[in-house]
């Protein structure tokens, strides 16, 4: 069984349940699925934030069936350590929620993945698609789609959803520099051709303190001819008008670009 570093207590999930299953696993069996995306500290469907369900695979020909668990089977002897027990690895776990994520989600929890957790490569995730096994498309679909340098569990639902609409592919989390070389900001998507940044600002951001200081780097990158667009968790529901003031940023952009 190989250790891995990363494991960790799955942030709103009942840990007393997989403390339970995980003290009747027996050899062969682990964590997998949704379960093992959680105990990777990975990001999961909203619909499934608060579901404290288990899912355990088993390598032989009978599934686990137990109050509260889902039981699986799987061929796959590939399996991690956790403190709980053991854990399907991190790309693992990615191909088996192929079967019930959307791309959209699928890409998010690949991001993560293949991002600042490093816990696996975007090789290590083709390396686990199945063919003929459930979920295969979608895994390819979302294997496309993933990038490395997402740092939210947000932005790839922002980014898949500008890209769809029909704009460049941005730049992730780049480091911005004013015209004499002073660091203005990170931003977590960017165009810097037209000089236009794209930033999701999550619940933290109404902390006053947060508040002031967004707008104190808001002056530096407007004073050095950057565009910063804001979107929250409403413009992801009903994007229409970030679409909009997008469009509009190429357009005037675009203009300037020309005339120069």
């Amino acid at each position: 069984m190989t250790p891995i570093h990363g494991v960790r207590a799955p942030a709103g999930t009942d840990v007393s349940r997989i403390e339970a299953v995980g003290a009747v696993l027996r050899p062969g069996q682990r964590f997998s699925h949704v379960t093992a995306a959680r105990l990777w500290g990975a990001p999961v469907p909203r619909a499934l934030r608060d579901d404290d369900t288990v899912h355990v695979s088993s390598e032989h020909d009978v599934a686990m069936r137990r109050a509260g668990v889902v039981g699986h089977r799987s061929p796959s002897t590939e399996v991690a350590s956790s403190p709980y027990g053991p854990v399907s690895p991190p790309a693992r776990a990615w191909f088996e929620c192929a079967e019930t994520f959307s791309v959209a989600d699928l890409v998010a929890l690949g991001d993560h993945l293949v991002g600042k957790a490093g816990l696996a490569t975007l090789d290590d995730l083709a390396a686990a698609i199945r063919p003929g096994a459930r979920g295969v498309r979608t895994a390819r679909l979302a294997l496309d789609r993933i990038r490395v340098g997402a740092e939210s569990a947000m932005e790839p639902h922002l980014r898949l959803g500008v890209v769809d609409a029909g704009f460049p592919e941005p730049e992730l989390n780049l480091d911005v520099h004013g015209a004499d070389g002073q660091f203005l900001g990170r931003v977590d998507m960017a165009w810097p051709t037209y000089r236009i940044a794209l930033e999701y600002d999550g619940d933290h951001h109404r902390d006053q303190d947060t508040y002031r200081h967004d707008q104190r780097r808001n002056n530096g990158f407007t004073v050095n001819g950057w565009l910063v667009i804001h979107a929250t968790a409403v413009d992801l529901a009903r994007p229409a008008v970030l679409f909009e003031r997008l469009r509009r940023a190429f357009a005037d952009r675009a203009g300037k670009t020309c005339r120069g």
